[in-house]
């Protein structure tokens, strides 16, 4: 008889997936060990459970190994493979309802159950479930109980099913209505929207308030699916609501859009508590109210709007004085200029161009502090050698001091971190703090400008009148006077706009609010110590940087006209004036050039049979702006270099996006030699 059975090295034979696992299954170290070890009667009904079609599990030993077939395994769901491990480990949930029967099977008893129901963990949530199956015992050859045969069916979707059928038998309308016999009144009366749905979201009642609002009849209604009301754009909240009510809570709030039968889409407020084997819902129309805050809204956007176009003349009176100074240091030079030209007396012309040149650079620099003060100034930041700006600095600061002030500047350059800031702001700065110093000593006294590392920590305790400051390291650079002092409630409104102590045309109040702008955005900090008849001292905290700061000499112009270049460069530039002067300057570079007065008409030559190899363009331009031109111009001429032409850019657009590979950014107002070393620069980089 035994020539008839599968030798050991066959076995198991059976066809299937759990057949080859059971041959690949390392026995050795199991506590069966090797499969030519087993039990005859081990290996027979293994071999038949493994070719079964029908759901078999079967366990052996006194370790109750299990072992199970190909049928078997889409009841385990996503539990682990428990081929060879204990039965108590795969079924752990339900072991203690099973162990009797498994218990009664080693014993030699067999047992069968119908519709059991056990709670298992088979999908990563409890789930209820009915089985009916049959424990049956396995003898060895010697007539002993070796283990244990299970034959099972799920019969979950039958018990289901069969649960719906009594459900729908008993009427389900006619449970809601004894179930609410005491609200009827309420029901039919209220303006509220009321529906009752089951847990898979069928309707099975709906209150004349849904008609009302909605437009829906109650034939209309009965017996659709929530869904179909729901706007299209909601219907996957609707579902994740639905699963929260089904599985864990008992009570929601929900903001959703429904659809009238008009078309009209109305935001519905509702309160859903499931009860009852049912979900009950009481909603309340919500869009008139909603429309209502969005016009409110509407309203304090333009009360704010007004509110800056007030600023704005606070702003333009605060700083009239200082600027129309400035201009007339512009205009009156130029006039005297066409003079001496007129005289024949050029000669005498180079000291009137310097002197509106200052004034010109004074003006770019008052707006570049409003734009750092209103943060919308794109700022140069980089590597900057903090003790080096002191002395190009200091003829400056000596020239703006009394000759009753003594100036003091401690700044040793050895072991000094370089900082991350804009040069320009930074000397600006220094030089308002100066000023501010030397009008605090009327009778004299010293000015000392201090340098020195520091390392902040969280705790750092800032004076007052300070702005935030991060933990980390920093140079801070402090100018100090001995002059009259500030009282607390100076040092309070300091950095406010247009605050000044100093009399009417003598001071904007704009100069220590500029100052905190422009700290606050370089990532810096600034704070005040003072005492009244005990002088001022102003810290600035600029961040240190990773990177040495690179000394670039300044850029001059070449007073002749360079060999003509093979370069096409394409300017784009709503002012004409600024336009003709910056392709005037691009000619004398040896540069052939195109020219276009908006972003429509860039586009156009873009679009045409000429090749560009640069392209300078205003941010702020009519029709498509700047950067649509030079997105524009990279996707028709990818190796094209771009250089971006900015008084300011807005806060929104200054973000990470505004510039892309091969963009540079130029501010106006720029100088003739720095435009043309930022020209040079871009068209000998080669990336």
């Amino acid at each position: 008889m035994s020539d008839t059975l599968p030798s050991s090295s066959q076995f198991p034979h059976a066809p299937g997936v759990m057949s080859a696992k059971v041959r690949a299954f390392d026995w050795a170290g199991h506590p069966l060990g090797p499969t030519e070890g087993w039990p005859l009667a081990l290996r027979i009904v293994l071999d038949f459970m493994l070719a079964s079609h029908f759901p078999k599990c079967l366990v052996w030993g006194p370790e109750r190994t299990v072992f199970y077939n190909d049928a078997y395994r889409p009841l385990l769901g996503d539990k682990p493979d428990p081929l060879g491990r204990p039965f108590q480990e795969m079924w752990h949930e339900t072991w203690e309802e099973v162990r009797p029967m498994a218990e009664r099977a080693e014993a030699g008893e067999a047992t069968f159950l119908q519709d059991k129901f056990f709670v298992v963990q088979r999908n990563g949530y409890p789930e209820h479930t009915w089985f009916t199956f049959c424990f049956s015992p396995l003898r060895d050859e010697r007539g002993a109980v070796g283990g244990w045969a299970v034959t099972v069916i799920e019969t979950t979707q039958t018990h289901v099913a069969q649960q719906q059928l009594r459900a729908a038998a008993s009427s389900l309308e006619h449970q809601v209505a004894l179930r609410t016999a005491d609200r009827d009144r309420l029901w039919a009366l209220s303006d509220a929207l009321m529906i009752v749905s089951r847990f898979d979201g069928v309707i099975v009642a709906a209150n004349p308030g849904w008609t009302q609002a909605l437009g829906w009849g109650e034939l209309e209604t009965v017996g659709r699916h929530v869904r179909a009301f729901v706007f299209e754009g909601d219907t996957t909240a609707l579902d994740a609501e639905g699963n929260l009510l089904r599985t864990v809570a008992q009570r929601r709030q929900v903001h959703m859009r429904f659809l009238r039968r008009d078309g009209q889409v109305r935001t519905i407020a509702w309160s859903v508590v499931a009860a009852d084997g049912f979900l009950h819902a009481v909603g309340r129309d919500e869009t008139e109210e909603l429309q209502r805050s969005e016009q409110l809204s509407e309203a304090q956007e333009r009360l704010r709007q007004g509110q800056k176009m007030e600023a704005i003349g606070q702003l333009t009176g605060g700083i009239a004085h200082d600027f129309n100074n400035m201009l007339q240091g512009i205009v009156l030079p130029l006039q005297l200029m066409q003079r001496r030209l007129q005289q024949g007396r050029g000669q005498e012309v180079q000291g009137y161009i310097e002197a509106a040149l200052a004034s010109a650079r004074r003006a770019a620099s008052l707006t570049q502090r409003l734009l750092a003060f209103s943060r919308r100034q794109p700022l140069d930041v980089r590597p900057t050698d903090v003790a080096a700006m002191l002395q190009g600095l200091e003829t400056m600061l000596r020239s703006s001091c009394s000759e009753n002030v003594e100036l003091v500047i401690d700044a040793q350059p050895e072991g000094l971190w370089p900082v991350r800031t804009d040069m320009h702001q930074l000397e600006n700065a220094v030089l308002n703090l100066a000023i501010n110093a030397r009008d605090a000593m009327p009778g004299g006294g010293t000015l000392r400008l201090a340098v020195c590392n520091e390392t902040v920590g969280g705790g750092h305790d800032m004076a007052r009148g300070r702005s935030g400051m991060a933990a980390g390291d920093y140079v801070r650079l402090s100018v100090a006077d001995t002059g009259t002092g500030m009282s607390a409630d100076v040092i309070e409104r300091a950095f406010d706009p247009f605050f000044t102590t100093k009399p009417i045309g003598l001071g904007t109040g704009l100069g220590l609010s500029m100052i905190y702008g422009y700290m606050r955005q370089t990532g810096g900090a600034v704070e005040i110590e003072s005492r009244e008849g005990g002088g001022t001292t102003v810290h600035l905290y600029l961040p240190r940087s990773e990177q040495q700061a690179q000394e670039e000499p300044p850029p001059a112009l070449s007073p002749q006209p360079q060999a003509r270049r093979r370069d096409s460069v394409l300017v784009v530039e709503d002012d004409n004036t600024v336009r003709a002067l910056v392709v005037e300057l691009l000619h004398d570079m040896g540069f052939q050039v195109m020219q276009a007065a908006s972003g429509a008409e860039a586009m156009a030559l873009l679009s045409g049979a000429l090749q560009y190899d640069l392209l300078i363009t205003d941010v702020g331009l009519p029709g498509p702006n700047g950067r649509q031109v030079a997105d524009f111009a990279r996707e028709r001429l990818p190796a094209i270099r771009v250089l971006l032409m900015t008084g300011y850019a807005e806060r929104a657009s200054m973000g990470d996006g505004l510039l892309g590979a091969a963009m540079e950014l130029i501010v106006k107002p720029f100088d003739a030699p720095a435009f043309v070393h930022k020209v040079q620069q871009i068209m000998q980089h080669e990336g």
